[in-house]
């Protein structure tokens, strides 16, 4: 879950100032509007052929929550070392 603070009144300009991981409830620490832990986020609009058509979902992970979340995959998720690339 992200919390966002409004930078100027005058526009619609917002950084986030809070992250709370949506599985454990641990706030992420956040410095000028930047994560300062790995977090994963995800954001998806369901489309037609879904019993969620048009609602739209989104949550943070902190990364103990995450590596638990792909533990217990079937299918193994993809990951590749971006170092190598």
């Amino acid at each position: 879950m992200r919390q966002y603070h409004h930078i100027k009144k005058t526009e619609e300009i917002k950084e986030i100032s809070k992250m709370i991981c949506n599985q454990c409830g641990k706030e992420i620490p956040v410095v000028n509007g930047q994560a300062r832990e790995g977090v994963f986020s995800a954001d998806v609009t369901w489309g037609y052929f879904s019993e969620k058509d048009g609602e739209r979902h989104s949550f943070e992970l902190c990364e103990k929550c995450y590596d638990a979340l792909l533990k217990g995959f079937r299918v193994p998720a993809e990951i590749e070392d971006d170092h190598l690339l």
